[in-house]
């Protein structure tokens, strides 16, 4: 079997031999260059050419997020961003490279006798080798010149909606190349947006913090929360599912937490959010982004039966088509729209026009 080659960019040389060992202990991963900066990492990128970088976030001269922009745009590579600790600096330095391009941060992993590295240790080199699977490309979005190559349903009549059709509520869900994707959708909702957001983002607990504190700073029209447990629901403020626990819809119209079982292999699901947003019926909506497996697969086929609206990222933008991918094969979509498209979409949904009279 073909092993993974891997780039490791960090600066500390002890660190870097640390890490050179992690990785090279694993049988599915090679190291076949360690530099010590990003430009060092631009310099010999092309003669590598590496399946996967594992990049550090605070390196000197051009930092990670620096680093990410300029290898995405001069020789795509998949790059995992590998951060020492979740100070506020390097959190904002770490989300903003996940924008730029990276396809996830895990945390780096600690000393041989500390107790958390065997778990710090997998976790590196299991996202290495599902990251490096990835297909990247210079440019990650792009607008539709020719209509008939957007995949989509059209807007269903309003009276299949909730209240005055209308949907009172809107999930989301993501995983790989997520946190780009939800920016872009969220940014472009209309400043006033009328529902509350329930988000679920597949992430490595220790950041998820810190990835609500950066989504309150880029997205400047929404108020973003870290939901807590029977949190009443406002409009226009996001609701991010914390770390290890299920965010689920609940009445009388609030966030609640559940520490029950991983489903799908994750803890927060989006399916199990579907699930219970399904039993507002056409009271709510939901949008299926990028990501690997299947998670929100079937909560979205709940939602779709009962009557909901719903909404799979098309192929053609998604970093990863794998999650609605899934939901599409199961015939739970109302519509499979490119990531440029769902806003405006969800903008009608949430804000229909009345209908004009004609004298």
């Amino acid at each position: 079997m073909k092993k993974v080659t891997v780039m490791i960019v960090e600066d500390s040389r002890t660190v870097s031999e640390f890490l050179e060992h992690i990785i090279n202990r694993d049988p599915r991963l090679v190291v076949v260059a360690n530099v010590r900066s990003a430009e060092e990492a631009l310099e010999t990128l092309e003669e590598v050419n590496p399946d996967i970088i594992s990049l550090d976030i605070r390196l000197p001269g051009m930092n990670g997020f620096e680093a990410t922009q300029r290898i995405m745009n001069e020789h795509p590579t998949p790059i995992v961003v590998v951060s020492s600790d979740v100070q506020d600096e390097e959190l904002n330095i770490s989300m903003n490279a996940l924008r730029a391009g990276a396809l996830a941060v895990v945390q780096k992993p600690v000393g041989l006798k500390h107790d958390d590295y065997d778990k710090l240790a997998t976790e590196l080199c299991t996202k290495l080798t599902i990251m490096s699977e990835v297909r990247v490309i210079r440019q990650r979005y792009r607008t539709f010149a020719n209509p008939k190559e957007t995949v989509s349903a059209p807007v269903m009549p309003t009276a299949r909606f909730g209240k005055n059709g209308v949907p009172s509520v809107l999930g989301l869900v993501a995983s790989t190349g997520g946190p780009n994707a939800i920016v872009q959708l969220l940014n472009g909702l209309d400043p006033q947006f009328p529902a509350p957001i329930l988000l679920v983002q597949h992430i490595t607990p220790g950041f998820v913090r810190g990835f609500v504190s950066w989504l309150g700073d880029v997205l400047p029209a929404l108020k973003v929360k870290e939901a807590q447990h029977c949190m009443p629901l406002e409009p226009g403020t996001v609701y991010v599912a914390p770390a290890n626990r299920h965010l689920i819809y609940a009445e009388p119209f609030q966030a609640q937490l559940l520490d029950t079982p991983s489903f799908n292999a994750q803890k927060p699901s989006g399916t199990v959010l579907f699930k219970s947003l399904a039993s507002l019926g056409s009271g709510a909506a939901a949008v299926l982004l990028t990501g690997m497996g299947e998670d929100g697969a079937l909560g979205m086929r709940d939602m779709f039966q009962a009557g909901a609206y719903t909404v799979a990222e098309h192929e053609s933008t998604a970093v990863v088509y794998g999650m609605p991918a899934a939901a599409v094969k199961l015939g739970a979509v109302s519509a499979v729209l490119p990531l440029g498209e769902i806003s405006s979409r969800l903008n009608t949904l949430f804000n229909p026009r009345p209908a004009t009279s004609h004298e």
